[in-house]
């Protein structure tokens, strides 16, 4: 739970000498974490986030407010794991339900895929390379899951192995799909974050994945930072949490990112089934996918053979595609 004080009501200054607080001591804070501290509206939030960055107490980020100087500093796992919470547990509950039983994967560093991490346990004869320690962690006392480390030097901020070792022991690897995450993505430029050693391993990921599955809450949707780890035409899947009502720059985005070709899987907070075949019960809220638009990608992606569901998954897919425009129609009043 972020570091904050429940109020029942405050004036314009209160309120954000509160959010200030709020930030400065956790690192990120999202939007919404802070409208529901502070009992107010999003929008309203919003307003006192870019009146306290036009005075230079903190920068906004997409669905959220940093410390000045966010662009180029990377917040420590602790102020991490608080940013988005609930959303990322929804987006781990989706994700985990794309693996099969007994693939080979690679996930990297991050808070989301730590979270992803915790899931997987539950697959049984899962092989999971990654040079995160959280993930490692989170998967160390999974019966049937085999854990495969990189080498590398050790980065305290995220607990991840980095540099020249870790990218050689990637070399010649090759497994089914890549979940990764970042500080910022866009339709733009990709998948990126904001250390470059971080980026150089996390490219080695993905040059040993035959799909690459990018895990995204709403407040990195939008944002760019330093170094490009994904570019967008390598992106097969976004796993992401539903956008909040009138957040245009984010409907806006997810529209982008499924125009440029990504298939974008939604996951609300919340719920239900996800509906995905050979998915796991326990992932929680009804999905809505926006499915790629059809058009060349630079790296096809093939099918991933042997799979007991594969006839369900092309079912699957067939549907998508002809629901498409319906679904991409969904998003529009949101952009409104």
């Amino acid at each position: 739970m972020v570091i904050g004080v429940t109020v029942s009501f405050v004036f314009a200054a209160e309120r954000r000498q509160l959010i200030l607080e709020m930030v400065r001591a956790n690192g990120a804070v999202s939007l919404r974490e802070l409208a529901r501290v502070v009992q107010t509206s999003e929008v309203t939030v919003r307003r006192d986030v870019r009146a306290l960055e036009a005075e230079g107490l903190l920068d906004r980020r997409h669905g959220g407010a940093v410390l000045p100087g966010g662009f180029t500093r990377e917040s420590g796992i602790p102020q991490k794991s608080h940013l988005a919470a609930a959303e990322k547990t929804a987006i781990a509950d989706l994700a985990a339900s794309l693996v099969e039983e007994g693939e080979a994967i690679v996930v990297g560093a991050g808070t989301t895929t730590q979270e992803l991490a915790r899931r997987l346990a539950r697959v049984p004869g899962l092989t999971v390379v990654t040079n995160s320690l959280l993930v490692a962690q989170a998967l160390a006392h999974a019966n049937r899951v085999e854990v495969v480390m990189t080498g590398g030097t050790l980065r305290g901020t995220n607990y991840a192995l980095v540099g020249s070792g870790a990218e050689q022991s990637l070399q010649g690897l090759r497994v089914s799909r890549a979940f990764l995450s970042g500080a910022g993505l866009t339709a733009e430029r990709g998948l990126s974050t904001s250390n470059m050693l971080s980026a150089s391993v996390d490219r080695a990921l993905v040059q040993a994945a035959a799909e690459v599955v990018v895990l995204a809450d709403h407040t990195k949707l939008g944002s760019d930072t330093m170094f490009q780890t994904v570019p967008t035409d390598v992106i097969t899947r976004l796993v992401t949490d539903e956008p909040a009502p009138g957040d245009e720059r984010a409907a806006t985005e997810l529209q982008a990112l499924a125009d440029r070709g990504v298939h974008v899987a939604v996951a609300p907070l919340g719920g239900a089934d996800n509906g995905i075949p050979g998915g796991s019960a326990a992932a929680g809220g009804r999905r809505r996918d926006l499915p790629p638009v059809p058009g060349p990608r630079r790296h096809p992606h093939p099918g991933h053979p042997g799979q007991s569901s594969a006839q369900l998954r092309a079912a699957q897919l067939a549907g998508e595609q002809q629901a498409q425009a319906a679904r991409i129609a969904d998003l529009a009043p949101r952009r409104r």
